[in-house]
């Protein structure tokens, strides 16, 4: 697929996904959601990538938020498809077998934010601005908001920071627990990337078990969560990097983890 809204690199054993319409901040709209599902779909099925960074082109946005030119007069009918492709892009994002890290480099509103969420470990510029200001134009957010920002950072300040709609910094966000680490704007992709390769070093089937014992366990009873990690952990011992990965450290050498 060819896009026009969205940049795809492939690095060594790890991809970057840039929202590449900087004009407008990397609003999103039904053809960007289209072109990112595409591409995270073709890094899920690339074994030479084993972690996807998600970023915004330009200095001043991540994504800040949907297009609401294109939303404006739309219909009921219309808007649902949106809402289900911005939902369907998002738990495609949020539990591909694979890291995803998100470099926020700017503005990460509305839909900006819920991408972040969404992904497996947030990095944020000092410059990075949050928030979920749909409230502010009569609607509330669409693509997960509700669901993940307080499964995040608690119910109390999730509903402070939605039915408010204001804006938080960078340092705020890290203060609630939003975002994992805040770096200086010119050392975010450098840390971001260092970070990505650190992960793609790894055993990636165990990250993969990893990351669905997470995501699969965390609304089930601790017994059946418990169940789940206990048949995850068993598959690990089905592939040549468990092997490795002990053997090495008994041998007390650096693994030398395949893939497989």
């Amino acid at each position: 697929m060819e896009y026009q809204n969205i940049l795809l690199e492939i690095g060594e054993k790890t991809a970057t996904i840039t929202f590449n319409r900087p004009k407008v901040l990397n609003a999103m709209n039904l053809e960007v959601l289209g072109e990112i599902f595409d591409a995270v779909n073709a890094c899920i099925n690339n074994d030479d990538v084993r972690a996807v960074i998600f970023t915004g082109a330009g200095d001043k946005a991540f994504v800040a938020g949907a297009d609401i030119s294109q939303m404006q007069n739309a219909t009921s009918v219309e808007i649902l498809k949106l809402m289900e492709m911005g939902h369907k892009t998002m738990r495609l994002i949020e539990t591909m077998p694979k890291p995803a890290i998100a470099a926020v480099n700017g503005f990460a509103l509305g839909g900006g934010t819920e991408i972040a969420l969404a992904c497996d470990i947030r990095f944020a510029s000092e410059k990075a601005v949050f928030g979920q200001p749909e409230i502010l134009i009569g609607v509330i957010p669409g693509w997960g908001g509700t669901q993940r920002l307080p499964r995040l950072v608690g119910m109390g300040i999730a509903k402070e920071v939605i039915l408010s709609g204001a804006q938080i910094n960078a340092a705020r966000a890290y203060e609630i627990g939003l975002v994992n680490k805040v770096l200086p704007a010119d050392k975010l992709m450098e840390e971001t990337k260092k970070f990505a390769a650190e992960l793609a070093a790894l055993p990636p089937f165990a990250l993969k078990m990893a990351k669905n014992a997470i995501n699969y366990g965390f609304d089930m009873s601790l017994d059946n969560a418990s169940a789940l990690e206990i048949g995850a952990i068993a598959q690990c011992f089905a592939t040549e990097d468990q092997k490795e990965g002990m053997s090495a450290f008994l041998e007390k050498r650096k693994p030398n983890f395949k893939g497989r």
